[in-house]
């Protein structure tokens, strides 16, 4: 076998890469069809027509990651517990049945569970990323910017830690949802370089438990006219984000830490980060999808 298929299954996106045994990209395609989306119309068909899209060699294995391996998703691939090397995630892929892989053989990649009743966690997808982190040389602790934050620490290649904060999903319910959005701007999104942001963060990372009480005054800005719309907006943003990285920024030890992705929301982490002192390594997100992915297949199906 000189290939295989690589399949990140995120919540509302899709990216598919044909790949050769040894890691070169021949073909990809990409859409909004998460598994949000494939729960009512079916992961299957999507999955086939991307397959189609990609001219995906039709003998070649498909592996995949995230969110189709979720409870109520194609098929729930149980999560593996810690700590996880490459080799857990491979030798515990769940292999779809005939009846819903057709002639494919095509597996699913499990997350990871913290398994602590004091603190449980779970994740799917972003296993992957730091598996492939690990392989490409970075070790210590990880920041994973997204709707559901991770911080993760990698050790001797393998996974040996990590938590999940809801920074993301809560900028979105303040924003959206509270009485803080009658003082926000309808769309955009805040600059790392807005001084509003900048003193946020520093609010933020000097006394991390002041967040709830630094909430209303967002609001209260605009309505006795110290903020614009926009400065409210940034503001908002530059707390929680604050919040979260007063909190890890501790625990950032001698072997440093990664940033993975720079672009969007990673951009507002890393200007926050250096504002906390820190100076992350770098990372691209689908660079290290890509070699966890790969990892995984070798172990797998021995490509060569």
């Amino acid at each position: 076998m000189s290939g295989f298929v690589a399949v990140d299954w995120g919540t509302s996106s899709f990216r598919l890469w044909v790949m050769a045994a040894d890691g070169a990209v021949l073909g990809e395609s990409r859409g909004p069809e998460g598994m949000a989306h494939c729960v009512t119309a079916g992961f299957a068909p999507v999955l086939a027509a991307h397959l189609a899209a990609a001219s995906a060699p039709s003998d070649w294995p498909v592996l995949i990651c995230g969110m189709a391996g979720a409870r109520r998703a194609w098929a729930e691939a149980p999560y593996a517990d810690l700590p996880a090397p490459v080799s857990v995630l491979a030798a515990q892929a769940l292999r779809l049945p005939p009846e819903q892989a057709g002639m494919r053989d095509i597996r699913i990649l499990p997350g990871l569970a913290a398994r602590d009743p004091a603190r449980p966690d779970v994740m799917r997808g972003e296993e992957t990323q730091l598996l492939g982190l690990a392989l490409m040389g970075h070790q210590g602790l990880v920041c994973m910017p997204g709707t559901h934050c991770k911080w993760a620490r990698l050790e001797a290649g393998a996974v040996t830690d990590f938590r999940s904060f809801l920074t993301g999903e809560l900028y979105e319910l303040l924003s959206k949802h509270s009485i803080l959005r009658l003082g926000l701007p309808e769309s955009g999104n805040p600059s790392p370089d807005d001084p509003a942001f900048v003193q946020a963060v520093d609010q933020a990372l000097a006394d991390p438990g002041l967040l709830t009480e630094a909430l209303f005054p967002v609001r209260a800005s605009g309505l006795l006219g110290y903020a614009t719309p926009e400065a409210a907006r940034a503001r908002l943003s530059g707390l929680v984000i604050g919040t979260e990285i007063g909190r890890m920024a501790p625990q950032v030890g001698a072997d440093g830490m990664t940033l993975l992705g720079q672009q969007g929301l990673g951009a507002l982490y890393l200007a926050a980060l250096q504002q906390a002192g820190l100076t992350p390594r770098l990372a691209d997100a689908e660079t290290a999808t890509r070699a966890g992915l790969l990892a995984a297949a070798q172990a797998i199906w021995s490509l060569s």
